[in-house]
């Protein structure tokens, strides 16, 4: 009886290896009739990007400033950017904006490595001709080199699974928030020059984006001009951050009573500026992502 037992449990082993091992190796070419526009299940395991979409089904979509940039916009040159995705299983940890000639490429480092093929447009509409297919980088992660037509705004991207062989809708939005001020082309961006303001002091409608939604600044924000630069002060709802961040730069706060308050460089109005700021009233301390908009017809 064991003996029997024994194989039907070698049998059904097989039996399952053989629906799964599928095309786990090298490079396959998904066929038109692969498509799926089917809402994707969650697997239990987040290790890779097998598992697709989320339990409520398509992710929304995320949102662009409505603005679009284009390459005449920026100046030749690479520039490490962030992507918004519509899945957070669709983990893009790293993405270099090329641009070059009037055009724009960018290069997207995955998480990882649950895709053979991304194709710029819905799943339903791709062929061959337009499969993108992965590349290793030096570190082995899976790299893909996809055009660019505009930053800021929503761009169709679809995903093809190497387990499940189907395409899955992405939207994608490559942000121009990290881009120095100094790589626009003349006249793009609003600054004080532009505006006209001289050196003096005024004040500025601020929103803030990002985060738990449940802090705020202090709006309008004190802005002083100096030299031709802006800078603004900016108030938090709380006295629990010790320091904001852009980029690499950290700034201290300027207050030691009250709610934490900053300044910090104003590089343009209109345009979402990316900033960290870190609160100690968690367990430990944490850097927190936020978006500042400072409204230049608001300059008072």
């Amino acid at each position: 009886m064991k003996k029997y037992i024994s194989i039907l449990a070698v049998t059904a082993v097989l039996m399952l290896s053989g629906c799964t091992s599928g095309n786990t190796s090298g490079s396959v070419v998904p066929e038109v009739s692969n498509v799926s526009n089917v809402s994707e299940v969650p697997e239990t395991s987040e290790a890779s990007q097998d598992a697709e979409g989320t339990a409520d089904g398509a992710p929304e979509a995320p949102q662009g400033e409505g603005t679009p940039l284009t390459a005449a916009d920026i100046r030749d040159g690479s520039y490490e950017i962030t992507v918004d995705s519509s899945s957070t299983m669709f983990n893009i940890t790293k993405c270099t904006l090329n641009v070059s000639d009037g055009k724009m490429t960018a290069v997207l480092t995955m998480h990882g490595k649950g895709y053979l093929y991304l194709y710029m447009g819905k799943g339903e509409d791709a062929v061959e001709s337009g499969y993108i297919p992965f590349v290793e980088d030096s570190d082995g992660a899976h790299t893909f080199t996809v055009p660019v037509e505009a930053l800021d705004v929503p761009a169709d991207c679809a995903a093809f699974s190497k387990n499940r062989e189907k395409w899955y809708d992405r939207t994608l939005v490559f942000r121009s928030d990290l881009i120095p001020a100094e790589c626009f082309a003349e006249g793009v961006l609003k600054t004080p020059a532009s505006l006209g303001l001289s050196d003096g002091e005024y004040t500025a409608d601020v929103t803030l984006s990002g985060g738990s939604g449940r802090a705020s600044v202090q709006s309008p924000a004190k802005l002083t001009v100096s030299g031709g630069e802006a800078s603004a002060e900016v108030v938090w709802s709380s006295s629990n951050y010790d320091y904001m961040r852009i980029g690499e730069e950290k700034f201290l706060p300027v207050n030691t009573e009250g709610n934490s308050a900053f300044v910090i460089p104003v590089s343009c109005f209109d345009r979402e500026i990316t900033v960290y700021a870190d609160t100690t009233a968690m367990s430990e301390p944490h850097e927190i992502e936020y978006r500042l908009t400072f409204d230049s017809d608001s300059v008072k």
